[in-house]
């Protein structure tokens, strides 16, 4: 008897030890786990203040030109849940290409990585924590709003830089189209390396929808005028002309010319501008600046770069109803093309470019399914993704517009809706900058790709 009660203390106590021996493991399971979740949770300082500085404080910073800093952790937190809401649905960054189809290569992408997105999730649902100060990178040196954005990169401010005549918005008067012209006061051929275009002052923007240089000149060029002529019956040889020089509008930074392309200016040129003003509850007086980085004179480009407007002809909206429009615009000569931006009102909805060459191959170049009137993006292939296209090639522009109740920016689903230049009225083009290429030129331009997609897939076995 005595010596089961032994036994059965015996187990007792060992049962006793084995569940403090539990106890400990975890109770300290529980502080590693607890540990390790609050590690895991991103802090501002650390994980969030690079990606804003990176893809946001460009537009998010104090006067600029977007409605609240993202540059502090105290600029940041109240926007927290919002900030999530946007990044998460890809409103924010503005970027609105379709993810899935067509080319995802460009110099200019804006856009956040589902690694940054998850980043800033998971922050602001794990309380949107500071972290630690010594975290924090440095800031951000910021250019003043008064420098150039290219100023730095050509040493300098714009070669050439140009004005429009100063114009007086009302503080609650209707929408207005101003169209000065002015000289570029060339004497002397010179070619365009990058362009510039912005409002004069940042109260300016306030006021300033878009603007639009056109260059005006007469080609003098023996060849390129008898190419003109020659095509007169059916229109002039688009691939030899001035075509729209520049145009601003907000998400438009500027653009730079791939090396050894170039816009071509000519003596006793002219800007026609074409600026488009609304009124924002204060009378505003100002004009529009047109900087050009020129190339030095005896650097001239070999291959000449034009902007064109890619329409799809007349809109014609019924209430209550989603309406498409197309049109299809021929590459005279071999081309690259550069960019490409939509260009919509309120009803704006998607925009494709498709590209039909001469033996029929089909391709997908770019589709915007998210089109978003506040943002205008010009997409700006990179280097080895920009298209080489042969002679003959159709650019297919497809555009669809929602006047149903769905689309939320839309001001009056219960109206017709035709072409005009109100912003309730409504377009459908697209910007694209084509580079032109005579045939051996742009033979050796496709070889010279292939070379290197194969070095690239090489480089990848």
């Amino acid at each position: 008897m005595k010596t089961a009660l032994r036994q059965s203390l015996g187990v007792l106590r060992r049962a006793g030890a084995l569940v403090g021996m539990v106890a400990t493991v975890v109770s300290t399971l529980g502080v590693v786990t607890a540990a390790a979740a609050e590690e895991a949770v991103p802090t501002f300082t650390k994980d969030v203040a690079p990606i804003f500085q990176a893809k946001c404080e460009a537009c998010h910073r104090p006067d600029s030109i977007a409605p609240m800093s993202l540059v502090t952790y105290q600029d940041s937190r109240p926007w927290a849940r919002s900030i999530k809401d946007r990044v998460t649905t890809r409103q924010m960054p503005p970027w609105h290409l379709d993810r899935t189809v067509g080319i995802q290569d460009f110099q200019n992408d804006r856009s956040l990585t589902d690694e940054q997105i998850d980043t800033i999730a998971r922050w602001v649902d794990g309380g949107a924590p500071r972290g630690n100060p010594e975290d924090m990178p440095a800031a951000v040196a910021w250019p003043d709003e008064s420098i150039w954005n290219f100023a730095e990169q050509f040493d300098g401010p714009p070669d050439l830089i140009l004005e429009s005549t100063p114009f007086t918005m009302g503080a609650e008067a209707s929408d207005a189209w101003w169209k000065p012209r002015v000289a570029t006061g060339l004497t002397t051929e010179r070619w365009a390396r990058a362009i510039e275009i912005r409002p004069g002052t940042v109260a300016g923007r306030k006021i300033t929808h878009h603007a639009i240089a056109r260059l005006v000149q007469d080609e003098t060029d023996p060849a390129l005028a008898a190419a003109n002529q020659a095509n007169a019956a059916d229109g002039v040889d688009r691939s030899r002309t001035a075509g729209t020089f520049m145009e601003w509008a907000v998400g438009k930074q500027g653009e730079i010319m791939r090396p050894g392309t170039g816009k071509l200016m000519l003596p006793a040129s002219e800007i026609q501008w074409d600026i488009h003003y609304s009124s924002a509850g204060e009378e505003v007086t100002d004009t529009v600046q047109l900087g050009v980085y020129l190339y030095p004179e005896d650097q001239a480009p070999k291959h000449r770069q034009v902007l064109h407007l890619m329409g799809t002809g007349g809109v014609d909206i019924a209430p209550n109803t989603v309406a498409t429009t197309q049109g299809f615009f021929p590459l005279q000569r071999a081309a690259r093309i550069e960019s490409f931006q939509p260009h919509m009102h309120l009803r704006g909805k998607a925009m494709s470019i498709e590209a039909i060459q001469p033996d029929g191959r089909r391709q997908v170049l770019s589709h915007v399914g998210d089109f978003n009137f506040n943002w205008h993006n010009s997409y700006v292939f990179s280097d080895d993704a920009a298209p080489l296209l042969p002679k003959g090639t159709l650019i297919k522009v497809t555009a669809w517009h929602d006047n149903t109740a769905a689309n939320r920016s839309n001001p009056d689903p219960n109206v017709w809706v035709g072409y005009g230049d109100r912003t309730v009225d409504e377009m459908a083009h697209a910007w694209v900058n084509v580079t032109y290429f005579e045939e051996d030129d742009y033979k050796a331009e496709v070889a010279k790709r292939e070379a290197a997609q194969a070095e690239t897939r090489g480089g990848g076995e």
